[in-house]
């Protein structure tokens, strides 16, 4: 059975309640206990939990200490070790390779001076050649003129001559057919030599 409670208020309201019956309040003082008593809480940790906790931790420790780390340091150190080797190797090809490109550079300057040198020498050898090859043409060419000179004179001698006594022939004709009677031919000769001599 339920009890209701009707208040009249001013103003025309009113409030309705209902009270409350034992077994109500019965149960509210079991929610209220079960409230109290709560249990251990969630957030604070037990001993035995901290205890596998920590006892979890130091083995963990342990083993990253003695076998883990070690292990770990041994392969960075060889790996550092590798590393620095491929430097120090990098270091020494580098270097021979420069070594190598000064021999080139050493023996190519060499191989040009030397080509250098063997073209002067050429040059000069050439020039030397040239100059007495030139001498010698010249010779020949003075020769030649020289003798084709002589040839030209022995000619112009011999034409001379012959000159000569063409004209003294056309002087004694001449005489003859002017004077009538025959000239002496040394005198008239003598007289042609001499005029062509003076006008030479």
């Amino acid at each position: 059975m339920i009890t209701v409670h009707v208040t009249q208020l001013g103003a025309g309201g009113f409030e309705i309640s209902f009270p409350q019956t034992a077994g109500d309040e019965a149960t509210e003082d079991a929610a209220a206990h079960e409230e109290a008593d709560e249990g251990p809480s969630p957030i604070a940790p037990e001993l035995k939990e901290l205890a596998w906790g920590f006892g979890a931790f130091f083995v963990f420790f342990i083993l990253m200490r003695i076998w883990l780390f070690p292990k770990v340091r041994k392969g960075m150190e060889a790996r550092y070790g590798l590393i620095r080797g491929e430097h120090e190797n990098a270091d020494s090809i580098r270097a021979a390779a420069n070594r190598d490109v000064a021999e080139y550079q050493a023996a190519l300057a060499e191989v040009r001076a030397e080509a250098t040198a063997r073209i002067d020498a050429a040059r000069a050898q050439h020039e030397q050649v040239r100059a007495e090859r030139l001498a010698e043409v010249n010779g020949q060419i003075a020769e030649r003129r020289a003798a084709a000179a002589a040839e030209a004179e022995a000619a112009h001698a011999a034409a001379r001559g012959q000159i000569e006594v063409a004209v003294a022939d056309v002087a004694s004709r001449a005489a003859h057919l002017t004077v009538g009677r025959e000239p002496d031919s040394n005198t008239v000769r003598q007289a042609v030599t001499e005029a062509m001599g003076g006008g030479s």
